[in-house]
């Protein structure tokens, strides 16, 4: 059996698509079998871009997206919705619930949630279903000087068991239930700092989202206050970039400076992605303190491998 050879670091190409946010790659095949300096020029155009394209990989199966994904870290199942594969691929399907429309960083309900995401799309329908991205590193440096300082001293607490219902308020009842029984299985309480230090480009970014429940030690108007004036510097179509999915396109982002958004715009018309997410590292603020783990007392091992945000490295809250 023949095989493809690895396209040299040489054929790569980087479009910029956006001023602050996104790029589209060309001249590479995406698989296990890259070489290092492809793999090297992929992990820096995600971290300069935050957010980078490939079109046309239609030859990547599940294997071959988690051999993928494996190249740049180690490949994480989510804390607690099964993967579809047994292993790491998590479904991005809106006939399951997959409608994720709201402004978020994936699974920042942990404390080490992951550096970067892969997302491949297998069916996409015939309009709508875009993803936006956000950079939240350029949220932070776009900032006035006073909201900055402030920033810097705010911690908040992330959780899976947010408010579903008024997300998706016209989400059927089965599916509200369901998302109780399965998404929120397992109760996830981390505190953040609202500024974490990039621990690869130095940056600072926003860390915020539709996890987020409320800022620490704030009454519940002013941290739904404050919370909505730094999001809204997040959401500034200046810091934003808009992807319209084909089928064999797939997206990885820097899942530490950006937030994302899946627009549910396609009616009843299909959308099947898959996911895979790489381990991540303990958000660090400006100040020098982790984040930690407030419920529960550890992050519980999946079906499979191990759990994204398992490697809290010593970030557990103290009792």
């Amino acid at each position: 059996m023949t095989t493809t050879a690895p396209a040299p670091t040489a054929a790569l190409t980087v479009e910029r698509i956006g001023g602050r946010i996104g790029a589209v790659m060309s001249g590479v095949r995406l698989g296990g079998d890259l070489d290092g300096a492809t793999v090297a020029a992929i992990r820096a155009a995600a971290l300069e871009h935050k957010v980078v394209f490939f079109r046309d990989q239609h030859h990547l199966d599940t294997d071959g997206h988690e051999a993928f994904g494996r190249l740049l870290g180690e490949p994480v199942a989510h804390p607690t919705v099964p993967s579809v594969d047994g292993k790491y691929a998590f479904a991005v399907d809106n006939d399951h619930g997959g409608r994720a429309n709201q402004w978020h960083s994936d699974v920042t309900f942990v404390p080490a949630f992951p550096a970067f995401s892969v997302l491949r799309a297998e069916v996409v329908p015939p309009y709508g279903g875009n993803t936006l991205w956000a950079n939240t590193a350029a949220a932070y440096a776009g900032l006035p000087a006073p909201l900055k300082v402030l920033a810097e001293s705010l911690r908040g607490v992330h959780t899976n068991d947010y408010d579903y219902a008024a997300s998706r308020p016209e989400a059927p009842s089965e599916e509200l239930r369901q998302h109780r029984q399965i998404f929120t299985s397992t109760r996830f309480e981390t505190e953040h700092p609202v500024v974490r230090v990039h621990p690869e480009t130095g940056e600072r970014a926003l860390l915020l989202g539709s996890f987020l429940q409320r800022l620490s030690g704030l009454r519940s108007g002013d941290s739904r206050a404050l919370v909505g004036v730094l999001q809204s510097h997040i959401e500034r179509p200046e810091n934003t970039v808009r992807w319209q999915w084909r089928a064999g396109d797939v997206a990885l982002w820097d899942n530490r400076a950006t937030q994302h958004y899946g627009v549910d715009d396609s009616d009843d018309h299909r959308r099947v992605l898959r996911r895979v997410t790489v381990d991540g590292d303990v958000p660090v603020g400006v100040d020098g303190r982790r984040s930690t783990l407030l419920a529960p007392e550890s992050v519980p091992d999946p079906s499979y491998g191990r759990a994204s945000g398992a490697s809290t490295d010593g970030g557990l809250a103290e009792a």
